[in-house]
């Protein structure tokens, strides 16, 4: 069930990094985000470099999944999945709160599934 919910966030973070590397000035792209058209061209290099971080994200739990060391792979998941968590929350309080349900929650529920799991209650 962890592993669903991370594989889940892994579109997701993968999905947020094609927005923001390839389709950042597009339209459909910048009225999602609440940006004006000037701005979103503007910020485009901004927003490569945050594809970037969103992609590496993304490639860590792909590691965890391809782990074979248990160990190994519940400390990837553990780290990426925190890393998701918190920079969610931190978009949520600086940019929109809109970015807690879409960012910081797909990272929290396969979080505490794992942890959960690691400590023996499922």
């Amino acid at each position: 069930m962890t592993n669903f919910f991370v594989v889940i966030t892994i579109i997701l973070q993968s999905y947020f990094m094609i927005l923001e590397i390839f389709l950042w000035d597009k339209p459909r792209t910048y009225k999602t985000f609440g940006l004006s058209e000037d701005f979103a061209i503007q910020s485009k290099t901004m927003a490569l470099n945050q594809g970037l971080y969103n992609g590496f994200l993304a490639a860590g739990l792909v590691w965890s999944l391809l782990s074979s060391d248990i160990e190994f792979s519940f400390q990837l998941k553990f780290f990426f999945l925190s890393c998701m968590f918190i920079a969610g929350v931190v978009g949520g309080i600086t940019v929109t709160k809109k970015i807690i349900l879409v960012q910081a929650l797909p990272a929290l529920i396969p979080l505490i599934l794992l942890l959960i799991h690691r400590i023996g209650v499922l």
